[in-house]
């Protein structure tokens, strides 16, 4: 049985960052609550395909590389160089110099979001050519122009070229070795100057660069909230039962100041918790009679609306429904699509579940019915 090839990674993250400004180099700034570099540090060490991740730093940037990256594996630290040419081939000449290697991924610590699937298909087509690199087919029209437009540049077999960029070593560093031309767009050029081929294999919006300070924008951690409801109702003779916007045939309904839809309610107040604006009763009092007998789904509508107003988007809602009888299952599906329909979301985003309680209590007895609800939200 082969074994597999030596594979080591290597981040440049020896720049300053000046067009993003500041006096932090960027990739020691904050990205979703991280410093950048640690991301792609992070995802690279923990793939079992990568035996050795190195990190080349500027002069003077090693106690902050190693505070950055202070929770995962100990990194290697190399000393960069002036520009991102020089920074890697000093990278590829002393990882030379201190081990065997057979495959290398170089890459840019400024695109901090690397999917894992990327990896696994850059290391597959290095077994196709001795180098391959992720890309984005151009899809926006293309044209020359200063102030004015001028000609149309064809966008057919155009592509935005990312990294990390893989190859085999001897030959990624013997293109560095012996290159006297002007700076290099990327490391794959070297290659390909060399005569060696250079495969393409699917890239992702995610591993967009980080240049400039607006990019920053919006990458902050994202902000979630969560909230919990629970309600209980009575069932009565001569009621209509509705759950989740669903009239249910039983011999009984629900007794409530509305249409006592005490699925409905749970998840009214999941979402009012989650946005920390009170509960159903704060926003629609029982004592008003202008509620007497509505339907539920005008309070659910109302507690989506404020979320939404206050710049939060439902990520999902979890409802859970507790009763001997009637059997819900047979309605779960229309129950999901109501609740669905009514916060204009997917229907993937929303689970009805219902359970029993083994005969205990007041829902064992079949006295009422009981619901919990939970509603998650992330700020948009």
């Amino acid at each position: 049985m082969a074994s597999r090839p030596t594979t080591v990674a290597l981040i440049v993250a020896a720049g300053s960052g000046s067009r993003v400004g500041g006096a932090q180099p960027k990739q020691f700034r904050l990205v979703r609550g991280k410093p950048m570099l640690w991301h792609s540090y992070a995802t690279l060490a923990a793939h079992p395909a990568i035996d050795q991740v190195y990190v080349a730093v500027g002069a003077g940037q090693e106690t902050e590389a190693v505070a950055a990256l202070a929770d995962l594996k100990e990194p290697i630290l190399l000393q960069g160089g002036l520009t991102r040419r020089e920074s890697v081939y000093l990278g590829l000449k002393a990882i030379a110099t201190a081990e065997t290697v057979d495959q290398v991924l170089i890459h840019d610590a400024a695109r901090p979001f690397l999917p894992v699937h990327v990896i696994n298909d850059l290391l597959d087509a290095l077994s196709l050519a001795p180098g391959a690199v992720p890309a984005l087919p151009v899809v926006d029209s293309l044209s020359r122009g200063t102030d004015i437009l001028s000609e149309t540049v064809a966008r057919e077999n155009l592509w935005r070229i990312q990294t990390p960029q893989a190859f085999a070593f001897q030959d990624i560093y013997a293109a560095h070795q012996s290159w006297t031309g002007a700076e290099p767009t990327d490391d794959a050029r070297m290659l390909m100057a060399q005569g060696s081929d250079v495969r393409i294999v699917p890239g992702a919006e995610a591993l967009n660069k980080f240049t400039f300070s607006s990019d920053f924008a919006g990458n902050s951690m994202p902000t979630f909230r969560s909230g919990n409801g629970f309600d209980v109702h009575r069932l009565v003779p001569g009621a209509e039962l509705w759950l989740c916007g669903v009239q249910i045939p039983h011999d009984r309904g629900l007794d409530g100041h509305s249409d006592a839809d005490v699925a409905m309610h749970a998840l009214t107040d999941a979402i009012l918790g989650a946005i920390a604006k009170g509960d159903i009763g704060d926003h629609f009092p029982p004592s008003d009679p202008q509620w007497r007998g509505a339907s539920s789904d005008r309070f659910l509508a109302h507690a989506i609306k404020v979320a939404r107003a206050d710049g939060f988007e439902l990520s999902n809602a979890d409802v859970t429904i507790i009763c001997e009888q009637p059997k819900v299952g047979p309605f779960r599906g229309k129950m999901r699509e109501r609740l669905a329909e009514i916060m204009s979301v997917d229907v993937d985003r929303i689970s009805v579940k219902a359970t029993t309680t083994e005969m205990l209590g007041f829902t064992g007895r079949g006295e009422g019915i009981a619901a919990q609800a939970t509603a998650t939200f992330e700020k948009i």
